[in-house]
């Protein structure tokens, strides 16, 4: 399976923005249109994309979802869509809309049963793990909290009821544009080598996705380092070509 460079989406009022390290404060609007990025990427050659609802995160309800309606039926572009997915109407919400997986991070944390009744309906490989982590430790609702439960045990867990897919934030790399937590994913590679991992955070050099890729994880997700041009959408379309 080749490395899959998975460009981020980020919605705040139905707008394309950046937050630095979760910060709403720090909201960046770089594009008005979410669905013309997306084309761009597709054009690029870029196969999947996450899609993230931060009015969802903070509301805990999904918000933006006529971006993924657009999107999904504009492209064709395998998406997985993130943030305040809480329910099952949510989830059902997002599957009809378009997404071809659901990420859950808080849910996972805060209804356990509810996540893994999930998993054992749409299975594991619909249902995304959000493991996102401060010093290993779990990060939950928008990074605004510390959940005390450490990333080792709670993926554990997980991998235990079918998880197949995981995608692991930095929370104090991302936005930051200052390089990737090789060490966190090397770590969880070595414990957790069937699981499809994604690493999230730091990105800010096409270099970065080359080491990520050396360390056999599934994919990366890119974000501001693609939006402040840091990393050109020819340069993706090059590492494509060449790991295919």
């Amino acid at each position: 399976m080749a490395f899959q460079i998975i460009p981020a989406i980020d919605i705040i009022d139905g707008k394309c923005v950046r937050l630095t390290k979760g910060d709403y404060g720090t909201k960046i609007i770089y594009n008005e249109n979410p669905l013309e990025v997306a084309q761009e990427f597709e054009a690029s050659g870029i196969k999947r994309l996450h899609l993230v609802d931060l009015d969802g995160a903070k509301l805990k309800k999904v918000v933006n979802y006529k971006v993924l309606e657009k999107i999904a039926s504009k492209t064709n572009l395998t998406i997985d869509f993130g943030g305040g997915v809480q329910s099952d109407k949510d989830l059902n919400m997002v599957f009809e809309f378009g997404a071809s997986q659901v990420t859950g991070g808080s849910i996972a944390v805060k209804n356990q049963e509810k996540f893994i009744e999930w998993i054992q309906t749409y299975g594991g490989d619909k249902i995304i793990l959000g493991a996102d982590a401060k010093n290993e430790q779990i990060a939950i609702s928008g990074w605004e909290e510390n959940s005390g439960k450490d990333i080792y045990t709670f993926l554990e867990k997980y991998v235990e009821e079918g998880i197949k897919y995981t995608i692991s934030t930095d929370v104090d790399k991302d936005g930051a544009l200052q390089g990737p937590s090789y060490t966190l994913y090397q770590k969880l590679k070595d414990k957790f080598d069937q699981l499809h991992i994604i690493a999230s955070g730091g990105v800010s050099q096409m270099t970065d996705i080359d080491k990520l890729a050396e360390q056999k994880l599934y994919g990366v997700i890119v974000g501001k380092a693609i939006y402040e041009g840091r990393i050109s959408l020819k340069q993706i379309e090059n590492f494509i070509l060449n790991n295919n």
